[in-house]
């Protein structure tokens, strides 16, 4: 990031990643950098230990060089830590300052730069050092000769199998003026970006400076966005509890975006559950430009739905932008950057045609220069998927991170950081290999062996206290598997032999940083038998993830309990939580809840279906509209479709699977001003519970059947077991809040702009206990209790009122 003496820090290792990284992208080569690089560093401790008193390890190198380009002038640092020096002769030491050598001609060099590099690929098939290690190696070469004067150097390569603990070694000297030419050259390139970027942030950051709130502020929302702009200067977490309606997006965006102009922040994430509520952000990035003020925003589209072909091979026998891909993707990036803003998919497919390169990489490659990014909640926080370019180092950054519809990251997080094995998968495996490697084929076997005594201990459902003797068996079996990968040409079972390798390194994983907020158990998935390393609190994970930024703003209009949400999702003692009022007004929404009627499974019958059904046809009778009908249940939902079939007129079904287009034609049927009433039935915690947006008439009305707890399963009682030792609130962590939230969610489409006005009735005689409105967010307030009897009249009023207002 740039500061007010115009000075520009950069990594070795990122400069030379960037600007010399080449060739093809190549997914048939070795799959685990990101393992090589964590069990690499206790390989690096290990073998510094051992290399005697000559060898200094760890060594932190800097060297600030002056640029002048484009009449642009500032100081780029380059930094790092070499990982040794070694002195291969006798020091004399003349003064305390200076080191010298005693040394003839045509001897080695007095110093050599160590690079040690972690690896699980086989040693004998490495020839040559990989080009951008030798680069590193080289920069910390130039930077040491520099700083102690040496006229020559010379560097080291050494590779360790991790598995084996085999080295290789590859040795070069180089003459200081070497050195000097080629890190000329460098800098010289990467410059053209610097001087880009200088440009690009003074002009940016004077249009934010000048820039004001693009609207006039409701009620509320001036101090809400105070608030997000005083945590990110105090660099804390905000958790907000927000109405629809209220301006979430504008309201953490604006003062965001005013923290970058100021310099305070360095980057945005703005993270989502769905696509929809990334189209919303995208849109108020835009609106932000039209006022005046110009961000570089790029929007992250998952790979599978980017690439040009109907599956991901990423390989250049396979795709034709693989090959070369990286000798041609800095060229497109800064094409890209120097003629877009608003970098979505089209303008990133657009431009990475032009340049025949992989537009999900190519996409990732623009997030370095991004002012914003716009993504799914895995960039930041999954382990397999996170954005290593901006959080593998763990160090704080000043990033910002705001995380919408936070309420859907608390089981977002338990399964990210939870991990299957599926026993059958060994077996398949072990059938697909078994002719290509013994080696192999006799650690799965292993495996699959450990796997089939916890089935046999294991009737229907398992606590399992330790899996020690599996995970080493894994550890083995993932370094054969690792040799294997990079000896074989897979063409049977590619995708189930890469699934389980996959599978198997995420298990491992998890395995090495589970502790007391986790429980492992067996049990069958339709018959397959699994063992699961479940997540139970993902909070400390969490806030690991949040920790890299500076400041998080998490925001939902449903994030109630709002201690419960900040417990689960990281939050501290010293963090902020605030209730954004509504600007509705509560004489425009009238709320019932029926206290005649019950979804409890020990009720549900065909005559307390019928019940339900009654209400439905009363509530959506007294008014012509569109109406939204949320289920616990399909099977619920289809048994009240069958009996309103004759009796109502305009029922859409939600079916199971939906695709996009059939989505978009169901919510087609919600037309403005409907001359006859269509009636949606849903499934709450479906595709029509959240994130769709009915504005104005659309949407008049919704009935929710039910409470929306979860079905009581193993796993759900293993949640309640967990929480009630942990806190007493066992049937509150695993069913009551969750459903609950389905509850809010559901309700949440009637009422979305100032102007709209609707019914909500709740179907449960649940919702008249403490337990449950308490959970109720405060605008339901006063709510009314209704029977089928006075419902009607309740409905009459109010359509009354709505009408004499107009």
């Amino acid at each position: 990031m740039q500061d007010e003496k115009r000075n520009i820090r950069i990594s070795v290792r990122n400069l030379v990643e960037f600007i010399l990284c080449a060739g093809d992208i190549d997914n048939t080569k070795s799959r685990s950098d990101a393992d090589a690089m964590q069990a690499g560093s206790r390989m690096h401790r290990k073998l510094q230990k051992q290399m005697g008193a000559n060898y200094t390890a760890e060594v932190p190198l800097s060297i600030t060089v002056p640029i002048t380009r484009e009449n642009i002038s500032f100081d780029l640092t380059v930094e790092g830590r070499a990982d040794g020096i070694i002195f291969n002769e006798t020091l004399r030491e003349d003064d305390f300052s200076v080191l010298q050598f005693e040394k003839e001609d045509n001897e080695p060099p007095a110093v050599t730069i160590d690079e040690i590099k972690g690896v699980y690929m086989e040693l004998s098939h490495l020839h040559a050092p990989i080009g951008v290690h030798r680069a590193q190696a080289m920069c910390y070469a130039y930077i040491y000769a520099t700083i102690n004067q040496h006229e020559r150097i010379g560097i080291r390569m050494t590779y360790c199998n991790l598995e084996t603990e085999n080295l290789k070694y590859f040795e070069e000297d180089f003459s200081y003026q070497e050195l000097v030419t080629w890190f000329q050259e460098l800098i010289d390139e990467y410059a053209k970006w610097a001087v880009w970027q200088i440009k690009w942030t003074d002009k940016r950051n004077a249009e934010i400076k000048a820039m004001d709130f693009p609207f006039a502020y409701r009620d509320g929302q001036k101090e809400l966005v105070t608030g997000v702009y005083k945590t990110i200067l105090r660099k804390k977490k905000l958790f907000i509890e927000a109405p629809t309606g209220v301006g979430k997006t504008i309201s953490t965006v604006f003062p965001s975006v005013k923290a970058m102009g100021e310099g305070i922040a360095e980057k945005i994430f703005y993270l989502t559950a769905k696509t929809i509520t990334r189209t919303v952000a995208e849109d108020t990035f835009k609106l932000l430009g039209e006022h005046g003020s110009k961000l570089k925003v790029v929007t992250i589209t998952a790979k599978e739905k980017i690439c040009i072909l109907e599956k991901p091979e990423c390989n250049p026998g396979s795709c034709p932008r693989a090959k070369g891909h990286y000798d041609r993707v800095n060229d497109a990036v800064y094409d890209l950057l120097t003629n877009e803003n608003e970098i979505t998919r089209d303008y990133i497919e657009e431009y990475a045609e032009k340049h025949c390169v992989c537009p999900f990489e190519m996409g990732l490659d623009v997030t370095l220069w991004a002012d914003a990014i716009i993504c799914d909640y895995n960039y930041a926080f999954d382990p397999n998927v996170y954005l290593r370019r901006f959080f593998a180092n763990e160090k704080q950054s000043d990033y910002i991170f705001l995380v919408d519809e936070a309420h859907n990251l608390v089981d977002r997080a338990r399964e990210m950081y939870s991990a299957i094995l599926y026993k059958d998968d060994f077996l398949e495996v072990k059938r697909l290999v078994k002719e290509k490697s013994s080696k192999l084929t006799k650690h799965l076997e292993y495996c699959n062996n450990d796997l089939l005594r916890l089935k046999r201990e294991c009737d229907e459902f398992e606590v399992v206290d330790n899996v020690d003797g599996l995970c080493m068996h894994l550890i083995s079996l993932m370094a054969e598997y690792e040799v294997f990968l990079q000896e074989s040409t897979i063409t049977e079972g590619k995708d189930e032999i890469l699934r389980l390798f996959l599978d198997i390194r995420h298990f491992l994983n998890m395995y090495e940083i589970h502790d007391d907020n986790y429980t492992i158990y067996t049990d069958y998935d339709n018959d397959r038998f699994r063992i699961k390393l479940q997540c139970m609190d993902p909070s400390k994970n969490l806030l690991t993830c949040l920790e890299r930024g500076r400041s998080s703003v998490l925001f939902s209009a449903t994030l109630l309990p709002i201690g419960y949400y900040m417990e689960q999702l990281g939050g501290k003692k010293e963090d902020y939580a605030v209730y954004a009022p509504s600007s509705f007004l509560p004489e425009n929404r009238l709320i019932m809840v029926g206290d005649d009627v019950s979804t409890k499974y020990t009720r549900r019958s065909e005559k307390e279906y019928r019940k339900i059904f009654n209400y439905i046809r009363d509530f959506t009778g007294a008014r012509t509209g569109n109406y939204m009908v949320f289920f616990p249940s399909y099977q619920m939902l289809q048994a009240i479709a069958d009996m309103a079939e004759e009796e109502l007129q305009g029922l859409v079904v939600q079916s199971n699977n939906m695709t996009e287009a059939e989505k978009e034609a169901f919510l087609e049927e919600f037309v403005e001003n409907p001359k006859e009433s269509r009636i949606g039935f849903c499934v709450m915690g479906g595709i029509f519970s959240e994130g769709i947006d009915l504005k104005n008439n659309r949407l008049i009305g919704a009935v929710i059947v039910g409470t929306g707890l979860p079905m009581v399963c193993n796993e759900r009682e293993l949640f309640r077991g967990y929480f009630d030792e942990k806190n007493g609130c066992g049937f509150d962590y695993a069913y009551l809040y969750q459903g609950m939230n389905k509850v809010l969610q559901s309700a949440g489409r009637v009422i979305r702009t100032k102007e709209d006005y609707g019914a909500i009735l709740l179907l449960d005689e649940r919702f008249t206990q403490k337990q449950y409105y308490n959970l109720f967010p405060r605008e339901w307030f006063p709510f009314i209790t209704v029977n089928q009897l006075n419902m009607k009249n309740k409905l009459e009023d109010f359509w009354n009122f709505v009408d004499n207002k107009g």
